[in-house]
This record gives structure tokens, sequence and C-alpha cells, in this order.
């Protein structure tokens, strides 16, 4: 679907065009923002754009298309077709040819996972499984939980090229649902550049990624969800001012989870316990110029907790916002590389 204006559920407010009436020049238009919207994986997508150069809207979502459809083929878990699914479900120890960017996508989430102490896990898929996050929901025994997380580890995963990949375990799968909107996100702005349009905001999701600024200079304006079950609204504002490649990307506990004998289950798991995370951390926002890395750190974070989330973060220079709950508030923690001259941050009244 093709749409003028900016209609992203994340995004940034309508594009003005402003019509300066001088002497004997008339009215000259900017640019309009175009916005595309459509269906992938699972969810939706949004592209807004300008450029002066005429770049047809039909053109920007044939190649859109295009992109979405061979992540698809390469890592949804979804399609019995796909490359992913092909090597999950091959019997073999041997190095196997797979998408390159699959070797990419278990490259970045080794260093999460190293770098978050073994928080973070792209093999956790059988532990969502035990615990009822397929649509069973049902809580598992500890000797279950024990048995499914000896399984699974990303130090199971070896690179052996460009495009090989070995398990240690024949049985070894791969998940890369934590990543892989993140991924889509950077392919998305890289076809855009390819077109020479290079004044952007792309949206997979809700992982998004701005470039340049909106036409006359503006900046783009992205909203971060207050962390509220069962309804959405605004917590904060982030205005990015014009300039380089900037991802906004936010995970969270409150949005899936199950209810079990007076006890809440959040769908972010621990690879190192094998069990639901317990802490008080209810959502994380990451900063970030390369999507796929936010993506990746969000859900680490969150798995980590307040206190682990605020020392890596610190450690790594990344900006990072946490909320936490405390009682029926919440508090919110910055990271210092949070502060920043690029981006300037609004909290909207309850």
């Amino acid at each position: 679907m093709i749409l003028s204006g900016l209609s992203s559920r994340l995004a940034v407010g309508l594009a003005i065009g402003i019509c300066s009436l001088l002497a004997l020049s008339g009215c000259s238009d900017e640019p309009q923002l175009l916005t595309i919207t459509g269906f992938a994986q699972g969810t939706t997508y949004n592209i807004s754009y300008w450029t002066a150069d005429s770049v047809p809207a039909e053109t920007v979502e044939a190649h859109a298309e295009q992109v979405l459809e061979k992540i698809d083929v390469e890592l949804s878990t979804y399609r019995d077709d796909s490359d992913i699914v092909d090597f999950n479900n091959s019997r073999v120890t041997e190095a196997q040819v797979v998408p390159a960017s699959l070797v990419d996508l278990v490259r970045i989430a080794k260093t999460v996972s190293a770098q978050s102490h073994g928080c973070y896990d792209l093999t956790i898929r059988p532990l969502f499984t035990l615990w009822g996050f397929d649509g069973t929901f049902r809580v598992p025994s500890a000797s279950a939980v024990e048995e499914t997380r000896r399984r699974i580890g990303m130090d199971r995963l070896t690179i052996a090229g460009p495009t090989l990949l070995a398990k240690a375990e024949a049985d070894i799968g791969i998940d890369v649902s934590s990543i892989a909107q993140g991924y889509s996100t950077a392919l998305l702005a890289a076809a855009l550049e390819d077109l020479g349009i290079t004044n952007y905001l792309v949206e997979v999701g809700g992982e998004l990624l701005v470039k340049g600024g909106k036409p006359g200079g503006e900046d783009w304006r992205v909203a971060i969800e207050r962390p509220l079950a069962g309804e959405r609204a605004i917590q904060k504002i982030v205005e990015i001012e014009p300039g380089g490649a900037l991802s906004v990307v936010t995970s969270g506990t409150y949005r899936h989870y199950y209810d079990e004998a007076g006890k809440r289950y959040s769908h972010i798991l621990d690879a190192r316990t094998g069990s639901p995370v317990t802490h008080d951390l209810l959502s994380v926002t990451v900063i970030h110029p390369d999507p796929t890395i936010a993506d990746a750190w969000s859900t680490a974070l969150l798995c980590l907790g307040t206190k682990a989330a605020l020392e890596v973060s610190r450690k790594l220079d990344m900006a990072v916002m946490l909320v936490e709950a405390d009682g029926d508030e919440w508090r919110e923690h910055f990271s210092p590389a949070f502060e920043n001259p690029r981006w300037q941050v609004q909290a909207v009244p309850e």
C-alpha cells in the first residue's frame, strides 16, 4: 500500500509542506514525504522517504518486497522451504552451506551472547516450546528445564566460513526472531540507498531506523511506548536531528506472557537458567547506528535485568533507556551514552 504522509504506529509526525510566497517567484513546493506500508514477518513494515530526484513509490515498494521475500526464504522458521529450516532439520554435524545472512546473524549473536554472559542465545527455541510459548502455556518441571537447557548454547554453533555453519549436536536449531527484524530494517535501508534515497524512516515490527531528515530539514520524531500491558500509550518522544543512520529499538516483557497459579511468566527466557526472567525490568530501548545490533541488545539487556544491563551498557558505551517496575509505578534508568546532542528526549504526560 502506498500513502502520502506518514502513518507508522511508532512514527514520526506528518510532513508539512511549507509554501513560501516570494516576490516574482510564486509558490515553490518542497519534496513530499511518501510512505509505503505492508505486511511481512507476521507484522507490518513502513517506509517513509523523500528525495529531490523523483523515485516513484511503486519502485521503492517493489524493491522492498524483493528484499523481504529474500529474507523470508532465508531466515523464516514459519515456512518449510526456508534455508534456516533446512539447517535446523538436518541431522548432521558437518559444516553446511547456508546463506551469508544466517552466518552474519550468528556472528553478531555470538558476540552479544559472550558480552551478555550467555543470557542471549539464538538456540533457545526448545525452551520456548517447553515453557508453552507455542500456545500451550504450561509450566514445565525443573528436571525438564535442566535437560532442555543442556541441549542449547551458542557455543554449539561453529562458523566455518562466510556461508558455512556447523552444529555440535545434530538436533541444535536456530531461531533469529530476536534479531531478524532489526536486520530486515537494515536491508530495507540499504535498498533505499541503492535507489539514491538518503532521507528516510524504515520500520519493521517496531524496529526503526532513520537517516537524514524530513523535508525542510525537520527532525524525525520517534515514539517510545509506555510499558503497559493491554493498552498502547506513548511514554517518550525522541527527536533525532538530521544526520547519519540511527536506529531506535525497544523490547519489553509487558506484551507477551502468561499467568499460571498467580505467577506471571515472561517470554524473555534466560539461556543460563532455562527459565523466564523474574526481575522487574519492563522495557529496554537501545539507540544505535546498526538496527541489527540494537535489536539483539534490546533483548539481551532485557534478559540481564536493570543492574547488569546498566553495567554492560556503560562498558560498551551503548545508549540505553531502561524502565523498571517499582510497585505500581516505574523507574527510568539511562546509560551515560543516552545523553547525546544528536537527539532530544521529551516525556509525554500520562
